[in-house]
């Protein structure tokens, strides 16, 4: 693995690894010392990697248990760019200094908008807890989806004052009925 410093990003080559273990981790790589080090400040470990120059997401560095550190690669990013496990990757890492560690959708930064009661509940969250629910909402592709997780989201805060259980979000999700 070399790596080098080009302007406020890290690239490297490394090879797409697999853990099957009690963590569950999957695909992932590891990210060699000397970049992990430059990119953590703190507890901040939130970059964004851009695999291959193709594919960009935002993520963490994670602990690889022994020593050193890793980001996780999903099977649909994976699938997307044909990668399997040995295949080299030229991936570039940056710090990431967004305000959540994550894109915020637009139909549930309106909701915030309207509503002070769940702007306030959210921010309330953890971080870790604000990125979950973020991710959960802008992952659907289509915008009535979207729109449809962030109205349940924003139901279940005000109807449980904050308070964030993801099992009882996900059945809140299963019995959601839209009225329009």
């Amino acid at each position: 693995m070399s790596s080098e410093k080009m302007q406020d990003n890290m690239q490297f080559q490394a090879t797409l690894e697999y853990a099957d273990d009690a963590l569950g981790w999957g695909n992932f790589i590891t990210v060699p010392n000397e970049v992990a080090e430059a990119l953590v400040e703190g507890k901040n470990r939130r970059v964004v990697c851009i695999l291959n120059a193709q594919e960009s997401y935002q993520c963490a560095l994670l602990h690889k248990g022994k020593g050193g550190y890793m980001v996780l690669v999903n099977n649909e990013r994976r699938k997307k760019l044909r990668l399997e496990v040995g295949s080299t990757v030229t991936v570039n890492l940056e710090k990431d200094d967004s305000k959540y560690g994550m894109p915020m959708p637009e139909e549930f930064e309106e909701i915030m908008k309207q509503d002070e009661e769940v702007d306030q509940y959210f921010h309330a969250l953890t971080k870790g807890k604000q990125r979950s629910l973020l991710h959960t909402i802008g992952k659907p592709k289509g915008a009535a989806k979207r729109l449809e997780k962030a109205i349940v989201v924003a139901e279940y805060l005000k109807a449980n004052n904050g308070h964030l259980d993801f099992k009882a979000l996900n059945e809140a999700f299963k019995n959601y009925k839209p009225n329009f």
